[in-house]
């Protein structure tokens, strides 16, 4: 494994960090935070002639054909400005199940216009039961003349209120093991019975949604791969969508680390600047340790997926494990060391503390992922 980045990596990551600063101010994130869609279609546009929204898809369906480590650099500088809409839900989960379950008319159907930024795309995949795992999978969705009808309810939808195509994860049947009986299925927007429903959440740069499936029908042309064998590639999105996260939430943390160690030069009290002080070092040194070693387990994640080596599914939960103590952790104690203006509406850290707490427990938080962590280690 190499340990630093290529030249074109970097190159990637000034030029996202440039365009981020421009575009993606924090004025924008909060103007996107009081609207329901997220985004403007302007922004949404400019991501796509950035080559952004088909970076990791393969260039006979309008992507650049990049590798995952690649797309691990974008979305680091994604969460260093806390960039809103549905670029995760689009790329990293809808579009990204297509590509890996759906037939060759599928991908070609729906990975053009996503990469163009003519069309949005969700996963429709966790329950009221909020479970993570194949169990958690209770929408069924039974055979009808040559089709499914599908039925349930999905909750924190990313994005669903703007996507143009929903996959739902349904069961089509119970098999030996929760994995089996698994469908995936492409519900286009629009579809008769189902409803979707923008839920208040904490964090309001990431819309979350309740979709509610009442007989939804749906053509065998539908499903995407195998009936029923839709745990297996499912597994693999989730797998990277949660590296992905990772690195937008080590993007995040380093933002806050440096507005925190530039204020801690600025600000005086008693006399001399606060970052004088002994408690004030230690603690920015623990941010900094914090971050150092979220982005070396990321980086080793994005790795592991991109070779698709035995040990990555170990690695993508010691990532996760780890960055979700570690952003939240580090953006609290940016607040605190920031004192009292660190906890108003107009300062930005409070923009990073709920990312944090969002992406925290999103596809499992610490504890969940400690606990697969101790399962694949055989303890």
């Amino acid at each position: 494994m190499d340990f630093g980045f290529s030249p074109e990596q970097e190159m990637l990551r000034a030029t996202a960090r440039k365009f981020l600063e421009n575009e993606c101010a924090s004025t924008f994130v909060r103007a996107r935070m009081e609207e329901p869609a997220g985004v403007t279609d302007e922004f949404w546009m400019k991501l796509a002639e950035q080559g952004w929204l088909g970076l990791v898809y393969p260039e006979e369906y309008g992507g650049s054909g990049l590798g995952f480590v690649d797309l691990t650099v974008l979305m680091e500088e994604m969460g260093r400005a806390v960039m809103p809409g549905p670029f995760f839900s689009t790329v990293l989960l809808g579009g990204r199940t297509i590509l890996e379950a759906g037939s060759p008319a599928q991908k070609k159907e729906w990975l053009p216009r996503i990469a163009a930024g003519e069309a949005k795309a969700a996963l429709a995949w966790t329950e009221p039961n909020a479970r993570w795992d194949a169990a958690g999978v209770t929408a069924t969705a039974r055979g009808s003349k040559g089709g499914f009808v599908l039925s349930g309810t999905k909750l924190f939808v990313v994005d669903a209120h703007t996507a143009d195509v929903v996959v739902v994860v349904a069961r089509t049947a119970e098999g030996k093991s929760p994995e089996n009986g698994v469908g995936l299925f492409l519900v286009p927007k629009g579809a008769t019975g189902m409803t979707v429903k923008l839920l208040p959440t904490m964090d309001a740069t990431r819309k979350l949604c309740e979709v509610s499936l009442k007989d939804v029908a749906v053509g065998a042309d539908a499903v995407l791969g195998a009936q029923g064998g839709g745990w297996p590639p499912l597994a693999r999105v989730i797998e990277r969508a949660t590296v992905a996260l990772c690195a937008e939430m080590c993007g995040g943390a380093q933002k806050v680390l440096d507005l925190t160690s530039e204020y801690a030069k600025i600000r005086v009290a008693f006399g001399k600047p606060i970052g004088t002080y002994q408690g004030v070092k230690h603690k920015a040194a623990d941010m900094l340790v914090g971050v150092e070693n979220a982005k070396s387990l990321t980086y080793y994640a994005a790795w592991a997926v991109d070779e698709n080596v035995p040990e990555a599914p170990l690695a993508v939960s010691m990532a996760k494990a780890y960055t979700s103590d570690a952003y939240r952790d580090v953006s609290g104690t940016g607040i605190q060391l920031h004192g009292g203006i660190g906890f108003t509406w107009e300062h930005d850290l409070h923009l990073y503390f709920k990312r944090a707490k969002s992406s925290e427990f999103t596809f499992g938080d610490a504890t969940y992922h400690r606990e697969r962590v101790a399962q694949l280690i055989n303890l």
